[in-house]
């Protein structure tokens, strides 16, 4: 895939991200993904899991909101296993949840990054190599 289809690919996957956003509680690590999501345009109900306890409590955040989740942690060995546990955490409350989000990026972006915090940097690496095309 060339990097112009790369970027076009990215911007759809954030463009459903936002979309999204408006009723759903976007489930990330840490503040530098928050950061990173706002950077890129991305608002809402964002929650950082490890800062409000793990997956259990952040699982129980989007039941008491009565909405639905993004989840939204690294693709890398750590974050898949958040992202498998906050699966079981919600699923056992009954809360839905998508997680082809997280799968997209990670597939479009596995080349350049492994996490939620370097989004607005791949972004700005596509969009200086196709500006060269």
């Amino acid at each position: 895939m060339n990097d112009a289809d790369r970027l076009d690919e990215i911007s759809e996957v954030i463009f459903r991200l936002s979309q999204l956003a408006s009723d759903h509680v976007i489930l990330v690590e840490g503040h530098k993904d928050v950061a990173a999501l706002e950077s890129i345009g991305i608002s809402g109900d964002i929650c950082c899991v490890q800062v409000v306890g793990g997956a259990v409590r952040a699982s129980e955040y989007v039941w008491k909101a009565g909405k639905k989740a993004v989840i939204l942690t690294d693709w890398d060995r750590r974050g898949g296993i958040l992202a498998h546990d906050l699966r079981d955490n919600l699923s056992t409350l009954g809360v839905e949840y998508d997680d082809t989000i997280r799968r997209d990026l990670a597939a479009l972006t596995r080349p350049f990054a492994k996490d939620v915090e370097s989004l607005d940097s791949v972004l700005a690496l596509l969009k200086r190599r196709t500006s060269r095309e």
